[in-house]
């Protein structure tokens, strides 16, 4: 079901990124830190939407350095050398910049790790003893938040972790179907269908998450449709920050082999039980007993599950269940 749509290009989805990462020389050395699995892997399932705060608000390339000095909740930008201080500078920007951004109907974005603009957490910010402190947020990165606070975003440096990397791009792809079938139609059913075939997806997450959702969705007493979709949309954004773990997969896992339990023989039924149980161990990754689970869906015809789309929520050629 999703491989089709993905495919089809109706998916394109449309992503924010700090522009180095896309392997231009914007960096204030003239350098950049292209990612190829952003560009070359990603890169094919999404649009990006390019953004480098100090190239964009004037400062050029090269540059000379800058880093994050001062109080914590509200640090400053100075240059390292000659002490400039381009704060109100990137902040003003920064406004302007992120109210563009709404209008491109983003579903998440790329921040570049450690940048004392575009760093979404952890970025160095130096006291006055000049000794640094990984706790504050670049200057551009906290207006995005601040502005889309429920958008997904991760940096490169945190999408090294297959967790991380898998549920974010997760993430990504649910809100691009919710706008297009559910926000876009704005009707009670496309509501319903779509809960419905998020259901183990959004179990995933957690059994609480998705019965708070699913009583949004079917009942609502008091309610417009209009308010029902907005808080089902903010609701649906908080569940997917929730990270998925090997025990909530687990129970998710058997709770999928409940619907074959008068089509399985005793052996595909040991099979089963034998490939779930060494992937709760850590043993094997995800994808195996999805994949047992899929062929099972086929083989039996289970309708419901074909419409699932736990078994299929991104692309399999990103690859990202062969790591968790």
């Amino acid at each position: 079901m999703v491989q089709e749509a993905v495919t089809s290009g109706e998916y394109k989805i449309k992503i924010g990124i700090s522009r180095c990462l896309l392997g231009e020389p914007v960096r204030y050395d003239g350098g950049h830190k292209w990612d190829r699995f952003l560009t070359d892997t990603l890169g094919r399932y999404v649009s990006f939407v390019p953004v480098c705060p100090e190239m964009e608000c004037g400062l050029g390339v090269p540059r000379e350095a800058m880093h994050l000095e001062g109080d914590p909740q509200n640090p400053r930008l100075v240059t390292l050398r000659s002490k400039i201080d381009f704060t109100d500078r990137m902040k003003s920007w920064a406004k302007k910049r992120t109210a563009e951004l709404e209008q491109e109907g983003l579903c998440g974005f790329i921040f570049k790790s450690g940048s004392p603009s575009s760093g979404m957490e952890r970025v160095k910010i130096y006291g006055q003893q000049g000794q640094p402190a990984k706790t504050g947020v670049g200057l551009f990165a906290r207006e995005f938040m601040d502005r889309f606070p429920l958008l997904p975003v991760e940096d490169e440096g945190r999408l090294h972790d297959p967790l991380l990397r898998e549920n974010f791009i997760e993430s990504i792809f649910v809100l691009k179907r919710w706008r297009e079938n559910v926000d876009k139609k704005k009707d009670l059913k496309s509501l319903l269908r779509f809960h419905s075939d998020h259901k183990f997806l959004l179990l995933s997450h957690g059994r609480n998450p998705y019965q708070v959702l699913g009583r949004l969705a079917a009942q609502a007493q008091g309610l417009s449709l209009k308010e029902r979709l907005e808080d089902y949309q903010g609701l649906l954004l908080d569940a997917l920050r929730i990270k998925p773990t090997p025990r909530k997969h687990t129970d998710v896992l058997m709770h999928l082999m409940g619907f074959f339990k008068k089509d399985l023989s005793a052996a595909e039924k040991e099979e089963l039980l034998d490939v779930i149980y060494a992937y709760k161990q850590g043993l094997i990754p995800l994808i195996v007993p999805l994949t047992l689970i899929r062929h099972y869906v086929r083989k039996y015809d289970q309708p419901y599950l074909k419409n699932q789309y736990y078994l299929d929520p991104h692309p399999l050629e990103l690859k990202l269940r062969n790591h968790v």
